[in-house]
């Protein structure tokens, strides 16, 4: 430790380039800690596929090739999706809960929402990009709804939006979708209407309730819904809607395996929630015991001072910290610089 001390008293080891290598525009890049991403430009899978399309989900359900919506709260998760395959970003309202410590989703604000939606709109360009109509956005009035989406669309930068409801909501994605807006539709559990539902339970487990979310699943498909997202049924009846449906696709979670495509949040798939988990959800990765892993190992570096080693630090021309030294002479505690350095010269000459 005391070696450390005086390296950091006298870094002469730090002296050890000319002081044209040290040029401020090349260091700036080389060194700054928050540049600007350097983007692809080859042939990375990134830039090689083409933009996912209304029409090319279409094309993928006649095809039966599954479809993969993955949320996405800001830019780096974004870009994750952009980069990995997903198919449909969705800015879920779920961010309350995963990203703001909000309790339920209808605590989320439209500000809110437009803020991460417009980060997640610059990470996320080859998917099709879906937002969520936050809670009391869409339940006034059908004009309501419409100055809203336009929000969304026009300051956040989703190209669809998604509402949950059923026959309630039918005549409000009429009109939004009349408009140009497309719409994804949600039925099954509503989050948004949890305390309703006392809790986020399973639905339509029974004839009566199966019926109710299949007549809002082709209701809302006739109103001009591009897809329709089925949550927490029974798989059979997953199935059965999907079959039953004739343009709209179907995105399931927690509707079994017969769906056009599913959709997972993201921090339940990488496993940072620790909050309850839904029978559905699956853990494709745990980031969480790594960030854990990284966290204690930086925070343990810290106090043992093995962090930021000589490799992690600035050099400085010598003879510029030379010069440094006899202009710092003049700031009053001479005296002090030199009494310290002739006592750290002497303790040096000791050993």
């Amino acid at each position: 430790m005391l070696r450390s001390v005086r390296r950091a008293r006298h870094p002469e080891a730090f002296f050890d380039l000319p002081a044209h290598l040290y040029s401020y525009r090349g260091c700036a890049r080389r060194w700054m800690s928050v540049r600007p991403e350097e983007r692809q430009t080859g042939s990375g899978s990134a830039t090689a596929r083409k933009k996912v399309t209304i029409q090319h989900l279409h094309s993928m359900r006649e095809a039966g090739k599954p479809i993969a919506m993955l949320t996405a709260y800001d830019y780096p998760t974004a870009r994750a999706s952009e980069a990995h395959g997903v198919d449909i970003t969705l800015v879920g309202d779920s961010l309350a809960q995963v990203c703001l410590g909000y309790d339920d989703t209808t605590r989320l604000t439209l500000d809110e929402m437009l803020h991460h939606i417009r980060a997640v709109a610059r990470g996320s360009r080859t998917p099709l990009l879906v937002a969520d109509m936050p809670f009391g956005t869409y339940h006034a009035s059908a004009e309501d709804a419409i100055h809203n989406a336009i929000r969304i669309v026009r300051e956040g930068g989703a190209e669809a939006v998604k509402l949950e409801g059923g026959l309630e909501i039918v005549d409000t994605v009429r009109r939004l979708t009349r408009i140009g807006i497309p719409v994804m539709a949600h039925v099954g559990l509503l989050p948004q209407r949890h305390v309703m539902l006392s809790g986020y339970r399973a639905q339509a487990r029974d004839a009566a309730g199966a019926l109710d979310v299949l007549q809002s699943a082709l209701a809302l498909e006739d109103a001009g819904a591009f897809a329709v997202v089925l949550e927490a049924i029974p798989h059979a009846l997953g199935t059965h809607i999907t079959r039953k449906l004739q343009r709209a696709v179907t995105i399931g979670i927690g509707a079994g395996a017969g769906t056009d495509g599913q959709v997972l949040v993201w921090d339940d798939m990488v496993g940072t929630w620790d909050g309850h988990q839904a029978k559905f959800v699956r853990r494709f990765a745990d980031v969480r015991a790594e960030v854990e892993r990284g966290v204690k190992g930086y925070v343990q570096a810290v106090r043992e001072r093995t962090f930021p080693a000589l490799s992690e630090s600035y050099g400085m021309p010598k003879a510029e910290w030379e010069r440094f030294e006899q202009l710092a002479a003049g700031t009053g505690r001479e005296g002090d610089e030199r009494g310290e350095s002739r006592a750290h010269v002497a303790s040096e000459d000791k050993e």
